[in-house]
């Protein structure tokens, strides 16, 4: 018999530099741009007032953006984590999985649904969580969601039928 190490790294889907700086690029142009037009071609008060506090939004999200997309999500044989530590689900936990096209997933992503529900948290452009729902994906490869995906897929079927490996 095989010994299986709980902590052994199956699959991880990371967001490339490339992806990262075009991402997080065009949230902070929009941001400068949107406070550019607030103060050199002002509307009236109320709406100048609206386009520095959506600026100040964007700019404020494009460094979370940079933040969050610094980490990986790595699946285990027992869960599927980020390196900032953070646990998105064990196995144990996930009831199902969609990858369709019309699943309210992120883009280049897939979505799990969980037995229970946990406290809402987002990492813009990784991965997202609200109730019972995780959302993986946004600014990461195709490639890397599929295959982490067909593995949680493979291990729910597994499970679901009561063997092992």
């Amino acid at each position: 018999m095989q010994d299986i190490n709980p902590d052994e790294v199956l699959a991880a889907v990371s967001a490339s530099f490339g992806r990262r700086i075009i991402g997080v690029t065009s949230v902070a142009l929009l941001g400068l741009l949107l406070i550019y037009l607030a103060f050199f071609q002002p509307p009236a008060l109320g709406w100048q007032l609206f386009l520095l506090l959506i600026g100040a939004t964007s700019l404020w999200l494009s460094i979370r953006m940079w933040q969050a997309t610094g980490h990986t999500i790595v699946l285990t044989e027992t869960e599927l984590r980020d390196t900032a530590g953070t646990i998105l689900a064990t196995m144990d936990e996930i009831e199902s999985i969609d990858r369709g096209v019309f699943a309210f997933k992120p883009s280049n992503g897939f979505l799990l649904k969980t037995k229970s529900p946990k406290s809402r948290t987002w990492q813009p452009g990784l991965w997202w969580r609200i109730g019972n729902r995780i959302g993986v994906g946004g600014m990461t490869p195709g490639s890397q969601s599929k295959s982490v995906s067909e593995i949680i897929a493979i291990k729910l079927a597994q499970r679901d039928m009561g063997t092992s490996t």
